[in-house]
This record gives C-alpha cells, structure tokens and sequence, in this order.
C-alpha cells in the first residue's frame, strides 16, 4: 500500500486514470447542447476557393456585412488582428497623393478638388481615383467599418500568463479597458505581458476578450479561465463574454463572487478560488457533432443563406490544416477553438458546469482510509473466494458512485485512486499468500493425494464404489491411479451400473484417451448405459447380454422384449416392450417389491399385486386400458398392457392451456362411463386424477389407466381402508381412512373436471394439514366464481359430484356421464328437458343425525337450476311430512335464487 501511495506521488500514472475516467463519465449525461450557437469555420475548402491565409480583411468584413443584415444576435471572431494588414499599392498611392499635394488629399472622392500644376480638370479626377484606390486598399479600415455598423463583434486577444513583478510594459489600451472589470483580489489568473488587436479593429470592436486555454499536465482543455488579471484589470474569456452580450448585459452586469462563482445577471457559474470553471463538454449524436459546423466559404458565396443564423450566436474560427489549432477535450480528441467556445458558452448560458465540492477532498480522504482498513484488517480475516467477491464488489461500487455523480448530478468526486489501490492492494496481498503458502501447499497436496488414494482402494474393497470414485478424483493423475480407475470400472460393471463405469472411463479419458483399450471399453459402456438394465443377477438368462464387437442384446421381461424406457410410473419404471411372438407393442409397467418389502410383508404385496393385475384384467372396455399380461422376472414385477401413444391430461389442467370445455364434457363423461362399468364388476380405481387419464387428440380417444395401483402398495390385509391416492382429489371418506366405494372414484372425477374447467383445484392448501382438512370440512367453491360463463347446469353437476357424503353424490358413473352429455347437447344448440334425464331422478337415503336422533333425507337433483340438494328434516317416528325447507347451494351467487337467508318451500 505504501507503494502505491509512493507512486501516486512521484508519478501522475493514478491522475491520467482519474482524468480519463472524467472524461468517459462526464460526457455521459442527458445534457444537450444550446440550438443558440452556431459555428462557421474557416476551413480546408475556404482556403480552397478564397486563397492563401491569412485573408485580406474584407473577406471577414463581407461575412460580417451578411450576418448584420441577417440580424445575428452576436458575433465571435476568432481570427487574430494583431497587425495592419497593409497593402503594397495602398503605400505607392499615398505617395502619389502626397507628391500631388492638395489637389489629391481630399478623403473623398466626391469633394472638389482645387487644380496645381496640372492643366484643369486633370488634377480632380486624378484625386478622386486616388481617393477610391486607397478606400479600396485599406481593408483595416473596411473591416473596422462592418465591425462598426454591426455593433455585436468580438474579437480575441492573448495573454502571456505568470505572477508579473512591478508595473506593466504596455498597459491595457482605452479600447480593451472598456471590456475588462476592476479585480484586485487576485480571483482570476495573473498574466504578465498581453497582444491586443490593432485600435482600428479594437475600437470598432464591440469587445475583447482573451481566446486562453488552460491545458491539464496532458494536454487536454477541461477547464476554462473566466478571467485573466492584467495588473489589476481581469479580461473576461471568450466564453464568458459572448455570454453577456448574447444576453443584452453590460460590463457592469458582471459579479465577482471572490473563490466561489462569477455572476453574469442571473446566471451563476462555480469555480474554484482562481475562477475556473469545469464546462460540460457534449458529445454528438448519430454520428454528428454536438454543434453544426458550416464552411465560411459557403456562407459568403450565399450557398448557405446567412438568414440560417438569425438571433443567434455565431463563431467563426479556423479549422483548416496549418492554420487551426486542435484541442483534446472531453468531447474528442480534435476540438479547433471555436466549437470549444461553443461548448463553454452553452455551458455557461445553460448553467451546464462540473463542481469538484469542498467537501470532497474530506471525502476522498475518509474512502481511502476505509480501503486501508479493509486491506490491513479485513482481507487478511477472509477466503480467497470471499475476499474476491468483496474486492470486486466495493471496486464496482466506488467507481459507480463516482460515475453516477459525474453523469447525473455534475459532480466531480475523485475516488479512481482509492478504486485502484483497492484492487492492487488486493492483488499484492493476496499473490503475498499464495507464494508463502505455495511450498507447503504442494507438500501438503502431495500428501493428500496419497491418502485419498489409499482411502479410495479402502472403500472399493468395501464394495462402496461411488465413494470410492470419489476419493480417487482428488487425486492427480498418475500411471498408478490410471490402473486404480481401470479397475474401478470394472468393479461398476460386473454391478451392472454401466452409466457409472462410463463416467469413469470418460474422468480417465481426460487424462489420456488412448491409454490401453480405453476408448473400446468407453464405446460399451456408453451402448451398455442407454440399454434398459434390469434388476438381477448378470449370470439370468433375461438379463442383458454382451455380444461380439461390443453390442448389447436386449433384456427379456417374461415373453416381452424390452425396447427403452418411457418414464416413471406410479409403481416403478415403465417401459416400452414388444411381444416378439405377435409383434405387439406394450408397456410395461413394473416395480421392484423386494425393495419395497420384506418377510411376511412381501408375501402379502405379491399376493395383493398378482390379484388386482387379475382383476384389472377382467376389465374389458373401450375407455379402459387392456390388460394383457402380469408376471415377475429379475425381482420385479410387472403388467404388460395397451401401449398409447397418446399424452395423459395433466397438462391441460393448467391455465392458458385448457380444452374447450365441450371437449372437457366429452372426455369426463366417457372417464364416468369407464367408471360404471368398473364398479359394476367391483374393481374401485381409488386414485382417479388427470395423470392416469390417457388421451390422444388425433383419434380422439380417452383411456383410464393403473386400476386397483393404489391397493398394490397397501402392505396390510387387516385394515378396512387406507388413506391412498393423490391428496388433492381423494374424496372425503377417503382423507377419514374410511373404506371407499365406486363413489370416491367419482367425487376425484368431479376434482378433475373442476381442475379441467377452471384450471384451478376446488381446494388447496399451505400444507398437508390444511389440505386435507378443507376437502373434509369445507364446501367447494362454486366453479362459476372462477369462470361466470358457464352454465348453470354444469355449476350443478360440479357441484353435486363434489358433495362431502357420499350418499348425496352421484351414485354411478352413468348417471354422471348422462348429465355431462346432457350439457353437451345444451352448449350444441340442441333442446334440452328442464327434467332430470332417466335414471337420474330422485336417490333418497336417510342418516342417523347424532345431534338430536332426527333423520335426514337427501334428495339428489343434479340438473336443478340453483340446488345441488335439498335437506327435508323428517320428524321423529310416527310423525308425518308437513313442510320441507330448502337450503339454496349458493343463494347470493346465483341471481334467480331468492335473498340470503330466506327458506324456500317444495
């Protein structure tokens, strides 16, 4: 750190950072340029097509007489008029009219002339030619005269700058005096010697100002001296004049805030103690400059009609090779003096300037003392990948800040040099460390190496393989670890568990790919990885065979060759398999009992498995999956059935991806269908859910799948019932543990339609807990909360297949599927019957109501216009029906129910 502050004083190698970065963050900024100021250069084509510079001085006075007559607001002219401008023949014939005498002293051409020597008439025309040529050849006196009539013309003059001793060679002469202020106070930059423009011009000048640049130590101009002190006198800039003028202001309206600001009227432009201000230098846009830049030459030959220039300022200044002067500025590296000035006048008179505030010395100080700190205390305290992340991070943020200042709030807080002895005090500390730590550090790998080797040998002689791979993988690479690797490998497939041997043969590949037959024992296992393994033994004859040449013969399931694996399934892997006798293509559905039981446990899930695949078997429907065969072979257990090509539903349960709700109607019912016929040969699903539904979009076709899974993974005979399924669409009864009929079935189907209508569940919860307590105790939702365009017929059915008991539910599925079809044929346009269709009349059941000994009747309409069911509390034995009282479902959703609250007679 010592070094780096060593550095920052002997070198300026942190400064040029710092000045490089003002540049890139300063001319970062939303400012924009004046549309006030324009700039017409004396430029490569000027010279061209006028002549050799410099110019005779009527040149400038017919641009000046153009931009007057176009009413310019004012003019800056560059160009410096240091000495007369004296025409050869102009001396010749001032000769002549003094050697002519009277005759020829008459100023003007028009006055009479008193005849000498010559005979009459001859001496009074020769005077008045005379007089014409030297009107002609002074063109001092000519560009005086434009100056003059213009009134708004400013010229420059130049200071040799330095603290002057004792009084002043030339003082300021009357006419630079008249545009310079009084300024004993030493708040501007003290110069020694002076040039001014010639008293023609100066006098005909509206005023002077000094054309000085203050360069930075490389060369660049980022700053500009407001005023230059002449022995007392300070001469305002170029920048700062052309300001006032522009804004009507007179000298006097000039302000010295002494070490703060200079004032112009209103205007307040900071500076430091010796009154230079930091400008805003813009940058161009699309490929422009931030300032329009017109030829002189276009101007005065009329190509650019000067009335362009009305009411504004305009500068005019050199910009041809060998007669400009460039400036590196902020804005670029190529600026010629007049587009500086533009940019200084725009700042000034848009107050567009950089403060460097007291204060930030202080705070450049106390950041550099944090970075001191956080190098000697608390770098050392952290890992190299946490120090890094913290070096980086607060070396970002100090340069952001002091970017973010510079662009948004113009203001200038140097932190460039406590960002960069940030990151080199880091980079030193830590290359500190890691060389002292080095030696020991290779000694101490060394040793590890070793003993992580010897450790992998150790866990692979304990059968426990992936530890082992994974000791022998901090080791480096060597001759011997090669052969421990090889090994390995083969130790994973003698397992069966080709996958892991070819991440082995691959680790060593990185070492060497042509080591031994490494890259013929990579190729099998790669083919041996993407083969379906199954469990077993190597030596069973259904297991996976190598052939010659590397190849894999495909493993056997029973009578099914197995072809790729499709997934997983509710019991296992599920495979894609092929009767080779007949040619059918199946899926196999399998799982591993013996890894899910044990003993007698075992016995009975086989026992179980076996049974329900028999009677999942004898279901024979159109919207059922077939299935044809059940064994076990290699400890497993599987069902070979229908192979679908269709996709289950889950995927259109989901919002924005929803069926249209006809099509929904028509895969629920025919589900519903499936149902009923299931339960009529007593087989209940238990875990009807939208992943078990198969549907394929071409041929419009709906299956139901893994019938009586659920019972398969039950592992006890003696329980009545068990909470299996998906918790989400487990029906009530179910969630209790209480034994379940083919109506549980149909309150899940009733989930799924809710779920495929309104892409929501009916119910849902923060937990499991919370879930299942609500599917117990909570009505469900009306659907027509969620989607109001649907019918209320279908808010019914919903709504009936989802009620809590299941005896005032639908009783089967046919009754479900005809009221769905129902709906089906009143969203085609069809008519349909108000009535309840057949079969789905009244279904009448009557509870024990452990409160008062009552008993309740449940009458089930599922196509009634508001009431899912109806409620008749019967009296006690002996008496009669008097009045039934109907609770609506919803009374305050649905606008043809009656008030809230109300009882409604049947």
């Amino acid at each position: 750190m010592l070094a780096v502050l060593f550095l920052h004083g002997l070198t300026d190698f942190f400064g040029t950072l710092e000045r490089r970065y003002y540049d890139f963050a300063s001319t970062s900024t939303s400012r924009q340029p004046s549309d006030r100021i324009a700039i017409i250069a004396i430029d490569d084509q000027s010279i061209a097509n006028i002549g050799r510079w410099p110019w005779p001085r009527d040149v400038h006075a017919q641009l000046i007489d153009q931009l007057t007559a176009a009413k310019v607001k004012t003019i800056a002219h560059t160009a410096f008029f240091f000495e007369p401008q004296t025409d050869r023949g102009l001396v010749f014939i001032r000769k002549i009219k003094e050697a002519l005498g009277p005759a020829a002293t008459a100023t003007d051409p028009a006055a009479p002339v008193v005849p000498a020597v010559a005979p009459d008439g001859l001496n009074e025309q020769l005077g008045k030619v005379i007089a014409e040529a030297e009107v002609a050849l002074d063109t001092d006196a000519k560009l005086a005269t434009s100056m003059g009539k213009a009134g708004n013309v400013l010229v420059p003059s130049v200071f040799t700058l330095g603290q002057p001793q004792g009084k002043p060679d030339n003082p300021l002469p009357a006419y630079a005096l008249k545009s310079a202020v009084d300024e004993p106070n030493g708040f501007s930059l003290p110069a020694l010697r002076g040039q001014q423009p010639i008293e023609v011009i100066g006098s005909a000048a509206a005023g002077i100002a000094h054309l000085n640049q203050w360069p930075d130590v490389d060369g660049a101009v980022r700053q500009e001296p407001l005023l230059i002190n002449y022995y007392g006198k300070a001469v305002p800039s170029m920048s700062l004049l052309v300001a006032a003028k522009s804004l009507n202001l007179a000298l006097s309206d000039i302000r010295l805030n002494v070490g703060d600001s200079v004032q112009i009227g209103k205007l307040v432009i900071k500076t430091d103690e010796s009154a230079l201000m930091l400008p805003q230098f813009y940058t161009g846009k699309d490929g422009r400059p931030a300032f329009a830049v017109d030829s002189f030459y276009d101007v005065v030959s009329g190509k650019i009609p000067a009335a362009k220039y009305a009411g504004k300022i305009v500068i005019i200044g050199a910009t041809a090779a060998g007669v400009g002067t460039q400036f590196a500025t902020p804005a670029g590296p190529g600026l010629s003096p007049a587009e500086t000035i533009g940019h200084i006048t725009s700042s000034i008179l848009s107050e567009h300037f950089i403060v460097q505030p007291a204060w930030g010395v202080w705070a450049m100080l106390g950041v550099l003392l944090l970075v001191a700190g956080y190098l000697i205390a608390g770098l050392p305290q952290l890992s190299a990948g946490k120090a890094a992340v913290v070096t980086l991070a607060l070396f970002v943020v100090l340069l952001v800040v002091e970017f973010s200042l510079l662009s948004a709030s113009a203001t200038w807080l140097k932190l460039v040099f406590p960002a960069a002895l940030l990151l080199i005090g880091h980079l030193a500390l830590t290359t500190k460390r890691f060389l002292m730590t080095e030696a020991g550090k290779l000694k101490s790998d060394e040793e590890s190496a070793e003993t992580n080797r010897m450790m992998g040998l150790a866990l692979q002689g304990q059968g426990q393989l992936d530890m082992a791979f994974d000791r022998f993988r901090r080791v480096p690479f060597s001759d011997a670890l090669m052969d421990n690797l090889n090994n390995l490998a083969l130790d994973f497939e003698r397992k069966r568990q080709f996958n892991k041997a070819q991440a082995v043969y691959e680790h060593m590949a990185t070492f060497d790919k042509n080591h031994k037959d490494l890259q013929s024992k990579l190729n099998r296992a790669k083919n041996l990885s993407e083969t379906v393994i199954l469990g077993g033994g190597g030596a069973h004859p259904g297991g996976t065979m190598l052939l010659d040449g590397g190849g894999v013969e495909k493993p056997m399931l029973g009578r099914y060759q197995v072809e790729k694996e499709l997934g997983k399934g509710a019991m296992g892997v599920v495979y894609q398999g092929k009767d080779p006798k007949i040619g059918r293509v199946v899926a196999i559905k399998t799982m591993a009992l013996s890894q899910e039981f044990e003993g007698e446990a075992l016995d009975d899930a086989r026992e179980r498995f076996f049974r329900e695949a028999e009677t999942a078997g004898r279901l024979q429907h159109q919207n059922i999956v077939t299935i044809f065969d059940a064994g076990e072979e290699h400890d497993l257990a599987y069902i070979a059935m229908e192979f679908l090509k269709g996709k289950d539903l889950a995927d259109v349960t989901k919002g924005g991806h929803l069926l249209p709700v006809p099509k929904v109607l028509s895969i629920v019912a025919r589900v519903a269908e499936a149902l009923a016929y299931a339960h009529k040969q007593n087989v209940v699903h238990r875990d009807i859910k939208p992943a078990n539904i198969m549907y394929e979009a071409d041929s419009d076709t709906v299956k139901v799948t893994d019938f009586g899974i659920a019972r398969i993974t039950d592992s006890s005979k003696t329980k009545t019932g068990l909470v299996l399924g998906t918790p989400s669409f487990m029906s009530p009864e179910q969630i209790a543990g209480k034994k379940v009929d083919g109506r549980s079935d149909l309150y899940s189907l009733g989930v799924m339609l809710f779920q495929m209508l309104a892409g929501v569940l009916p119910f849902r919860g923060e937990s499991m807990a919370e879930l299942m307590y609500k599917i117990a105790n909570e009505p469900a939702p009306d659907i027509r909360v969620i989607r109001q365009e649907l019918p209320d017929r279908l808010a019914d059915i919903v709504a009936l297949s989802l009620s809590k008991r299941p005896e005032t539910r639908y009783q089967d599925g046919d009754r479900f599927s005809a009221d769905l079809r129902a709906v089906m044929a009143l969203l085609d346009g069809h008519a349909v019957s108000s009535a309840a269709p057949a079969g789905a009349g009244k279904a009448m059941a009557f509870a024990a109501d452990a409160a008062g000994g009552e008993k309740t009747a449940v009458f089930a309409a599922p196509l009634s216009p508001v009431y899912d069911a109806t409620q008749v509390t019967k009296p006690p034995d002996g008496a009669a029906f008097d009045k039934t009282l109907v609770t609506p479902r919803t009374p305050s959703a649905d606008p043809r129910a009656g008030e809230a609250g109300s009882d409604t007679t049947l």
